[in-house]
């Protein structure tokens, strides 16, 4: 035993059975002799016996399979392959992948087997794929057998249930790509039978399930990663040629004509107007062609972070590009641009956009397809189409008709600074193509979700307020609320903005109805904060919001400074009247109703407030980290709370001015 004895070298493996042998005993024949292994017992020499046995097989099939010769033999010796995997005793990976990777070599050495080959040979494996993903040569051939042959019946025979083991089980497609392509290219084969999209909604169909419940997490993250590379496919040729394209800032100040780029410009500006055509250009060159259009006749709406009302043109001589979004957000006297696909990819962008559109009807998959599609996870390009963002308008329509906070508030931006769908979709977004409908649907579920905040309201004043006001003047009623709140909590410091305001408002029966409610509003509260009446106030127990709003309503409370609705059952409605009390600095809500929608509004306009007793009350973290902005606490009781450890410490580095903390019964405890 000097030297290893290659597998190949065996001649056969046998079970020492006769009496009086050596116990667990195998005997190898080689060449010239043979050897003895002795294991610690049965079960480790069965092992080892079916693992010689196996590994002397696998290399007799390599060697016959590497040299084929009739494909009649080739395809017989395959299926007695797979039947040796399917029926070894052994449990392990290799035993199956080993013939997939010996069958996927065979099939890249030889490129000139007939279809019906093909289909024999998928056919003869299909056993094995039943619980083990194809190699990527493999997965290859399929890609090839779908483009080619998508309507033969090895497609929805063999594929599907690979495919849906695929959707299933697959952790991660950024470790095998052509997973992910395989499954691309099923889904079009599908697409191309008689029956279309009907048939691709079955699929989606059953890998959701016929329950409210998909029983299978992985299944929608990876058919929406199918979706994006596909679209992203879509424009992969304008992509590779960007530096053929305009560029953002070129898309700021106005493209070239076409004569001083290169050939087959696969991005351009058009613009219809004739007035903004060089001087040089006659009337017949004007129309609907590429032109100079010089800096300051392209306005680009840029998010301001600093002063309201403050408008930016293009610069010429400013070399800084502005985000994504600001680019494409040009003002509706300028088009959008034009992309022309070949109808290859136009039909690759029109079966998964409806894909997408699908998985945005199943309401138990809508909130986590909201956060995967938060970010924009789409090239410049895709955005700049109107086709796709026409098409993407129903999978946004079905995010703001959603009453689950988790879905709507995915049209925001996933951080500060950056753009979401709903600037996208807004009135002067390059999306756009409506008169301010979807953006109407948006803004209105928000204002209803935790989401009537100052901070709100001051985005809306200050990239929104134009479209808002049309909006209004067309009766739109979520827009003359909004215009209210804002005059309601001096959003608008202009003093003619605030006029204009008030005369949309009283041009339209709704707006002079809702306005006049906020002028009796007003007064009540001049009178609810002037100074006089008690500093201490105490609501007796069963108290409810109704109670709290007529109280504060029959005098003055301008001196209130320590208010209890201890062991009432005020919610967070109540937020509304304790906002307009200018000098509480101690608010007692221990036992009560009152939820994190309440601690938000609470922490944007009660900044003096000292003391806070939330015990017992039903706020989570989402509530309490919204009070990292009332840096005048002191003194706040958490005790029996959805409190975590995390949103303690932050909220211990925030607050520099607390000293009393309790935080009994917490998970922080």
């Amino acid at each position: 035993m000097e030297n290893s004895i290659s597998y190949s070298a065996i001649e056969d493996v046998q079970l020492l059975s006769w009496e009086n042998a050596p116990k667990y005993c195998l005997q190898l024949t080689i060449p010239g002799g043979t050897v003895l292994l002795q294991a610690a017992n049965s079960y480790l020499r069965d092992q080892w016996f079916h693992s010689l046995q196996w590994k002397k097989k696998i290399y007799k099939y390599k060697k016959v399979l590497s040299n084929p010769g009739r494909w009649e033999v080739v395809l017989k010796e395959i299926r007695t392959l797979v039947d040796m995997a399917l029926t070894s005793p052994l449990q392990d990976d290799s035993i199956h992948q080993a013939p997939l990777e010996i069958v996927s070599k065979l099939l890249s050495e030889n490129n000139n087997l007939t279809t019906q080959d093909h289909e024999s040979i998928i056919v003869a494996i299909a056993p094995l794929l039943e619980n083990n993903h194809p190699p990527p040569d493999l997965c290859e051939f399929f890609c090839k057998h779908c483009r080619e042959r998508p309507r033969s019946m090895v497609v929805i025979e063999v594929f599907t249930p690979v495919v849906q083991r695929i959707l299933k089980h697959n952790m991660d497609f950024g470790k095998c790509p052509r997973l992910r392509l395989f499954t691309q290219e099923y889904i079009l084969a599908l697409n191309e039978l008689n029956a279309g999209m009907e048939v691709v909604k079955k699929f989606i169909h059953s890998m959701h399930g016929p329950t409210g419940q998909c029983p299978h997490p992985r299944v929608l993250p990876n058919l929406v990663a199918v979706c994006l590379a596909a679209i992203y496919s879509c424009y992969e040729e304008f992509i590779n040629s960007r530096d053929n394209s305009p560029s953002l800032k070129e898309i700021r100040n106005g493209c070239q004509q076409q004569c001083d780029r290169k050939p087959n410009l696969p991005l351009r500006l058009l613009h219809t107007s004739p007035d903004l055509v060089s001087q040089e250009a006659t009337l017949t060159e004007s129309r609907l062609k590429p032109v100079i259009v010089t800096s300051n006749e392209i306005h680009v709406e840029v998010e301001r972070n600093n002063t309201a009302n403050q408008k930016m043109t293009a610069n010429v001589g400013n070399d800084s590009e502005p985000n994504l979004i600001d680019c494409l957000m040009v003002s509706p006297t300028c088009s959008t641009m034009s992309i022309e696909l070949s109808t290859q990819a136009d039909r690759i962008l029109g079966c998964y956009v409806e894909i997408l559109k699908m998985l945005s009807d199943y309401d138990d998959w809508r909130p986590a397809l909201a956060s995967l599609l938060q970010p924009i996870p789409f090239p410049k390009e895709a955005l700049a189409h109107e086709k796709f963002t026409k098409e993407l308008k129903y999978v946004i329509q079905r995010f703001a008709e959603d009453p689950r906070q988790e879905v709507h508030s995915c049209l925001l931006s996933v951080r500060a600074g950056k753009d979401g769908w709903f600037q996208l979709y807004s009135p002067g977004g390059v999306a756009c193509d409506d008169d301010g409908e979807l953006f109407a649907s948006m803004v209105h579920i928000l204002m209803g979700s935790c989401y009537k905040t100052k901070k709100f309201l001051l985005s809306l004043a200050e990239n929104k307020l134009g479209p808002c006001m049309l909006l209004a003047l067309r009766g739109n009623q979520t827009m003359v609320e909004i215009l209210c709140l804002m005059l309601e909590y001096n959003i608008i410091d202009n003093n003619d903005t605030q006029l204009q305001i008030i005369s949309t408002l009283e041009s339209t029966d709704v707006g002079k109805r809702m306005y006049e409610q906020l002028c009796d509003r007003q007064r009540e509260l001049k009178e609810l904060q002037r100074k006089g009446g008690p500093t201490r106030l105490t609501l007796p127990s069963k108290s409810t919001d109704a109670d709290l709003a007529r109280l504060l309503s029959s005098g003055s409370f301008g001196n209130l400074e320590n208010l209890s609705l201890a062991f009432t059952n005020v919610t967070s409605a109540c937020a509304e009247h304790l906002i307009k009390l200018p000098s509480l600095k101690q608010l007692n809500l221990w036992s009560t109703q009152f939820g994190d929608a309440g601690l938000r509004l609470l922490s944007e306009h009660l900044t003096m407030l000292q003391v806070l007793n939330l015990c017992e009350t039903p706020v989570t973290d989402a509530g309490l980290l919204a009070l990292s902005s009332m840096k005048s606490l002191c003194s706040l009781n958490m005790n029996s709370t959805k409190l975590s450890a995390d949103t303690y410490e932050d909220l211990k580095a925030k607050l520099p001015n607390l000293k009393e903390v309790d935080v009994r019964y917490t998970e922080a405890w």
